[in-house]
């Protein structure tokens, strides 16, 4: 016997009305970006410290798999953005083909291309500001000069022979390439875990690189909200099928019903 090929599932698709790239929610978005990015740095500088691992390979895949996760959330969090601003277009659009009016403001927040790339690049400047601060003025850090012995205390008064070991008992405080280079690499630390601290030039080369690092979030977020439109695509065709078994269903039932009724009747 040959099996009963099934019928590919038929897309349903329904017209929305598109939004703008901003409205009136576009800061508010951008803020519980901006703040759901410090939960996610904080939460991955925690874990990132205890994936230092010895060995490279290890240390390597461990903050890569940190840094796929972060990525994947935020994604799948922007597909259910994307997917009520795809139905709240549709909605609109069904009262604009029965005549009823709507407001400039309720059509700002339907669905647009950009809206997530936007909102997500707004909630991430001050990260970005920080970057290409850095990126600009960025040098090769080199190892400090140490401390000295504590057999040279009883020297202090000498200045003959302190004066060339001045550098060593300067202390300076941290200066702004410090603090910017503090806040960048606690946002970019699976990175930094992966370069290793060893590994100057490396270090460098990823604080130059570290603006375009930190448009990943961007990029994952905005993709995610694009996805959007085939997130709806998807539940509506499941309604569809739902309310095509349901039909179905009920159509062999009434049948059966049926069969049965007639059954006394062909007896007699």
């Amino acid at each position: 016997m040959t099996e009963k090929k099934k019928k590919p599932v038929e897309t349903v698709r329904k017209p929305f009305l598109t939004g703008n790239p901003t409205d009136e929610n576009t800061w508010k978005a951008a803020l519980g970006f901006f703040g759901a990015m410090i939960l996610v740095i904080l939460m991955t500088f925690l874990v990132c410290n205890m994936m230092n691992f010895g060995n490279d390979a290890l240390r390597i895949g461990a903050n890569i798999a940190v840094e796929a996760v972060v990525l994947l959330i935020l994604y799948n969090n922007a597909i259910g953005r994307g997917t009520e601003a795809v139905a709240r277009g549709e909605i609109l659009y069904q009262r604009q083909e029965k005549g009823k009016s709507f407001t400039d403001g309720e059509r700002a927040v339907c669905f647009h291309p950009l809206k997530g790339y936007l909102n997500a690049l707004l909630g991430m400047i001050p990260f970005l500001i920080c970057a290409i601060w850095l990126a600009l003025i960025a040098q090769r850090q080199y190892p400090g000069a140490g401390t000295l012995p504590s057999w040279l205390d009883s020297y202090q008064d000498r200045e003959e022979i302190m004066a060339p070991l001045a550098s060593y008992t300067q202390t300076n405080g941290p200066g702004v390439e410090d603090i910017l280079r503090l806040i960048v690499r606690i946002a970019v630390m699976p990175f930094v875990n992966m370069i290793g601290a060893e590994n100057r030039d490396g270090l460098l080369l990823l604080e130059r690189l570290s603006p375009l690092i930190l448009l990943l979030p961007v990029i994952a977020y905005g993709t995610g909200y694009l996805q959007g439109v085939r997130e709806r695509e998807k539940i509506l065709t499941g309604i569809a099928e739902s309310e095509r078994k349901r039909v179905r269903k009920e159509k062999k039932e009434r049948k059966r019903r049926a069969a049965e009724s007639r059954e006394p009747e062909q007896l007699n």
